[in-house]
């Protein structure tokens, strides 16, 4: 019943924190003039025509706190305009590149938060030895690795060097033909899952050869924050008094690293982790864009360099709203991994 009422509470306030990021966004949205302002209200290219009457229809001429209501309107109803850049709505856009982006947060992030959790423990427990000088070390380099250079080099060789080992894009033309064709039925737009789905195996395999190099790209600039922040946390953990009675209680090391100590070390690292994420799933606009994997991230890179007002505002509110929900994902997460959390609010 704590949780429960817990929930609750979290989801009322949603809902004034909601209503902000859509008044910050919408508030952007008035640094544009009304034709601009226009395209957010387009559901059909042939609209693009009569601009002075979408202007009047809507009140794009009105006072702000008129126009506001008006947009909120529209938002609710699922229209977030027109996107000139791929020539479809927004709301379309979105669900029509989501999939891909989803594709390589559901690999990248467990590879993410494991292998940063399992090293930084490993750095931990063997503080000031060779594996942990060697963690450190590489936490080193793949933290301070600019992601674009690293994306290149990857290409460079497993695609040039190699000759075509691990290509970029989502899938190669054979298989993009196939997955396209009327045999072949898109359950989830997500090629991998699909593939399976239709016991089509060669587009699992090319779906996995495509995931390869973003994946890895994505994979070890992050890691490598994960493995520090899990050390540091660690190693304050192993230093706490219950620690210390596991051990004088003659525990075997293993359990009271990975029993004891292990799990208060996890809290801060399950925070971020929820937010690595969200930020995948928002779209790693330099991992998508090196590599022309058309998920949400190439399709921000490309509205912005072509100044689409409609899309650059609806990836915002997407962005927005996907932030809120995985805070809200996470605090439930926190209270529930933490004994110390009073699911009233506060800590014991």
């Amino acid at each position: 019943m704590e949780f429960r009422s817990y929930l609750i509470r979290r989801l009322f306030l949603l809902i004034p924190v909601l209503l902000g990021v859509s008044i910050l966004i919408f508030g952007l949205l008035q640094l544009f003039p009304p034709y601009q302002r226009a395209m957010l209200y387009v559901t059909d290219p042939r609209q693009l025509s009569n601009i002075d009457e979408i202007i009047e229809l809507y009140g794009l001429n009105a006072p702000v706190w008129q126009q506001y209501f008006t947009w909120l309107g529209q938002v609710f109803q699922g229209n977030l305009g027109w996107s000139k850049v791929v020539g479809m709505s927004v709301t379309d856009a979105i669900f029509n590149f989501l999939p891909a982006t989803l594709e390589l947060a559901i690999f990248s992030t467990p590879i993410i938060i494991l292998g940063g959790i399992w090293l930084g423990t490993k750095a931990a427990a063997h503080k000031d030895g060779l594996i942990d000088h060697t963690t450190r070390a590489g936490a080193i380099v793949g933290w301070s690795l600019p992601t674009f250079w690293f994306g290149l080099v990857l290409l460079m060789i497993f695609y040039g060097y190699f000759r075509g080992l691990f290509p970029p894009e989502r899938l190669s033309t054979a298989m993009s033909v196939l997955v396209n064709s009327a045999s072949f039925t898109r359950y989830t737009h997500l090629n991998f899952i699909d593939g399976i789905l239709n016991w089509e195996w060669r587009v699992v395999f090319d779906s996995l050869r495509h995931l390869v190099l973003p994946v890895i790209t994505l994979s070890v600039v992050n890691i490598a924050f994960i493995m520090r922040l899990m050390r540091s946390s660690m190693l304050e953990s192993l230093g706490r008094g219950y620690v210390l009675t596991a051990r004088a209680k003659g525990l075997p090391e293993k359990q009271v690293i990975n029993k004891h100590a292990r799990r208060n070390a996890m809290i801060p690292v399950l925070t971020v982790s929820g937010y690595i994420f969200a930020a995948i799933v928002n779209g790693v606009v330099i991992t998508e864009s090196i590599f022309n994997y058309k998920g949400l991230g190439w399709w921000a890179w490309r509205t912005a360099i072509q100044l689409d007002v409609s899309s650059i505002l609806g990836f915002a509110l997407f962005s927005g709203v996907l932030f809120v929900l995985t805070n809200l994902v996470v605090d439930l997460l926190y209270a529930k991994f933490d004994p110390r959390v009073r699911l009233g609010g506060g800590v014991k």
